[in-house]
C-alpha cells in the first residue's frame, strides 16, 4: 500500500471561523433531521387515507436511507473539488422538491420518487457539514463531528410537535408542503456561506488511547484495508436496530396500544408516542457530542463498547416492559441517546485512522453502511407481522451486544497495529527517498 506522506503540525486553522462554520453546518443538519426522523409520524396517516401497507410505506423510507448514504461519496468528491457551498444548496433544492413530491403523492411510486430526491438532498447535507467538521476541527474530531451530527439527532425535537398538530387539523399533506419548503429555504441560505479551509491540518497524537495517523490515505487505500471493513460491519450491526426504530417506533406504539396514552414526566404530559418521539430527539441531539467528547478522551473504542452495551439493554427493555407507557418513553429516550453516537464516533475514528486531507470521502465511503443497514428496516415489519416485535428486539440487542464486544477486542487491536504499520512504512518509503535524493546529489 503506497501512503502518501505530509509533514504535520499540531497548528489549527480558522480560530473562532471555524466555530462559525460548525453552528452553520449544525443549523443545516437540523433542517433535514425531519426527513428521517419525522417520517413516522407519516406512516400510518399515509396508510389510512391509501391502505398500501405499512410495508410498501416503508420502503419509501429504505429508499431515502440507502439514496442518502450510497450516493455520500460521489457527493463528497464535488465537495472536495468544488467546495461545501455549492453541494449543501442543491441539496436544499432537492429536500424542498422532495417534501413537496410527498405532499401531492397519490401513488407509491411517487412517493418512492420524493424520497429519493430527499435522499439526495439530505446525503449532499449531511456528508458535506459532518466531513467539513472533521477538516476544520483535526484536534477535537468527536466533538466536532458530534456536534454537527447533533443537529440531525435533535433538530427534529423542535418541529415534531408542530408537525403532529398540523397533521392533526390540517393533515399530512400540509404538513409535508410547509415544511417542505420552510426547511428548504433555510439550508439554502446558510449553505451559502459555508466555506473548508484552506488546508487540512492534522495533529500529531496527543495519547496513548487517542491514537491518530499522521498521514492521509486515498479512498481507494481504504477500500483496500480490512479495518474499513470491520468498521462497516460494525456500523451496520448498530445502525439497524436505530433505523428500525426511527422508522417503526409508530407502529410499534399503536401495536403495543400506547400510542395515544398520557404520560406525565418532568413536568410534562402529552401522549406516549409524541413524548417518545420528542425525548428521543433531545436525548439522541445530546448523546453526539457527549459521546464525541468522551471518546476524545477515553478513546473511540472504550466509548463504542459503552454505549452499544447500553443499547442493548434498553432493546431488552423495551422488549420486556414495552407496553407499559413510561418504561416506553424512558426506554427509547435513553437508547437513542446511546444510539445517535455512532454518527460521531464513526466520522471521527474514520479521520483518525485515514486521515484528514480525503476526511470528507473517506468518511462518505463508511456512512454507506447506513445504506446498507436500511436494507434491514422493511424486513422489520415483517418478522413483526410473523412474530411480533418482541423478535425484532431480540435480534437488535444481539447485534449491539456483539458490535460491542468487537469493538474492545477486535476493531481496538487491529487499528493501532495499521496505524502504527503505515507510520513504518511511510518512514521506510521517506527514508529511501532522502536516500536515494543524496545518491544523486553526490559526486558523479
Amino acid at each position: 500500500m503506497t501512503v502518501q506522506a505530509q509533514a504535520t503540525t499540531p497548528e489549527v486553522q480558522g480560530g473562532g471561523f471555524r466555530w462559525l462554520q460548525l453552528v452553520m453546518g449544525l443549523v443545516c443538519m437540523a433542517m433535514i433531521a425531519n426527513l428521517q426522523y419525522g417520517w413516522t409520524l407519516f406512516v400510518d396517516p399515509i396508510d389510512a387515507k391509501f391502505h398500501w401497507g405499512r410495508a410498501a410505506i416503508q420502503l419509501a423510507f429504505t429508499l431515502f436511507v440507502l439514496t442518502e448514504t450510497w450516493l455520500v461519496p460521489v457527493e463528497a468528491w464535488f465537495v472536495d473539488k468544488y467546495g461545501p457551498r455549492i453541494v449543501v444548496m442543491f441539496g436544499a433544492v432537492m429536500i424542498t422538491i422532495a417534501w413537496v413530491l410527498n405532499s401531492y403523492a397519490d401513488s407509491l411510486p411517487m412517493l418512492y420518487l420524493g424520497a429519493i430526491c430527499g435522499g439526495l438532498g439530505a446525503g449532499s447535507v449531511y456528508g458535506t457539514c459532518v466531513g467539513n467538521a472533521l477538516k476544520w476541527f483535526p484536534d477535537h474530531r468527536g466533538l466536532a463531528a458530534g456536534a454537527t451530527a447533533a443537529g440531525f439527532g435533535a433538530g427534529a425535537a423542535l418541529t415534531v410537535v408542530p408537525i403532529a398538530k398540523m397533521i392533526a387539523a390540517s393533515g399530512y399533506q400540509t404538513a409535508f408542503f410547509t415544511f417542505g419548503i420552510g426547511q428548504g429555504i433555510i439550508v439554502f441560505i446558510v449553505g451559502f456561506f459555508l466555506r473548508r479551509p484552506e488546508r487540512a491540518v492534522p495533529v500529531a497524537r496527543k495519547k496513548l488511547n487517542l491514537p491518530q495517523t499522521r498521514h492521509d490515505f486515498t479512498p481507494p487505500q481504504v477500500l483496500r484495508t480490512p479495518i474499513f471493513w470491520v468498521l462497516y460491519l460494525v456500523f451496520v450491526m448498530v445502525a439497524a436496530g436505530g433505523l428500525m426504530a426511527a422508522a417503526q417506533i409508530g407502529p410499534i406504539a399503536h401495536d403495543y396500544k400506547i400510542a395515544n396514552e398520557p404520560v406525565s414526566l418532568f413536568g410534562f404530559q402529552m401522549a406516549a408516542l409524541t413524548f417518545a418521539i420528542s425525548l428521543d430527539r433531545i436525548f439522541d441531539g445530546f448523546g453526539r457530542p457527549f459521546f464525541g467528547f468522551v471518546s476524545d478522551n477515553i478513546g473511540r473504542e472504550p466509548t463504542m463498547f459503552i454505549a452499544f452495551g447500553t443499547a442493548a439493554v434498553m432493546l431488552l427493555t423495551l422488549s420486556a416492559y414495552g407496553h407499559n407507557p413510561i418504561v416506553f418513553v424512558l426506554a427509547t429516550a435513553v437508547y437513542f441517546g446511546v444510539f445517535g453516537e455512532i454518527y460521531s464516533l464513526f466520522p471521527a475514528t474514520s479521520g483518525d485512522t485515514f486521515g484528514a486531507k480525503f476526511a470528507t470521502t473517506n468518511n462518505g465511503m463508511l456512512y454507506t453502511a447506513k445504506g446498507t443497514a436500511s436494507l434491514l428496516v422493511p424486513l422489520a415489519s415483517i418478522v413483526a407481522s410473523h412474530y411480533g416485535w418482541q423478535a425484532v428486539f431480540v435480534i437488535a440487542v444481539a447485534l449491539n451486544a456483539m458490535a460491542a464486544l468487537m469493538a474492545l477486542f477486535v476493531i481496538r487491536p487491529m487499528r493501532r497495529s495499521f496505524i502504527l504499520g503505515s507510520e513504518t512504512l511511510a518512514a521506510d518509503v521517506t527514508s529511501g527517498a532522502v536516500a536515494a535524493g543524496v545518491r544523486q546529489s553526490g559526486p558523479g
